[in-house]
């Protein structure tokens, strides 16, 4: 290896190192996805058991409409 390809070498890795660089500590993007993820697993949560909460207007829409399984 020349010495000109040698200095190129430790420029572009000098360079690199800098380029990555993050703006916040690393810790903190893992604190910042799980609560992300707590937050859509909460809205996916609330949406649990809706089928139930509306029953009584499945049954009058197959009675109304001739369909045994209301719906669901």
């Amino acid at each position: 290896m020349s010495l000109i390809t040698a200095a190129q070498t430790a420029t572009v890795f000098t360079e690199t190192v800098h380029a990555r660089e993050l703006p916040i500590e690393s810790w903190v993007y893992g604190l910042i996805a799980l609560v992300v993820f707590a937050a859509l697993g909460f809205v996916v949560a609330s949406y649990r058991d809706v089928a139930n909460r509306h029953a009584a207007k499945a049954a009058a829409y197959a009675a109304r409409h001739g369909d045994e399984h209301g719906g669901h």
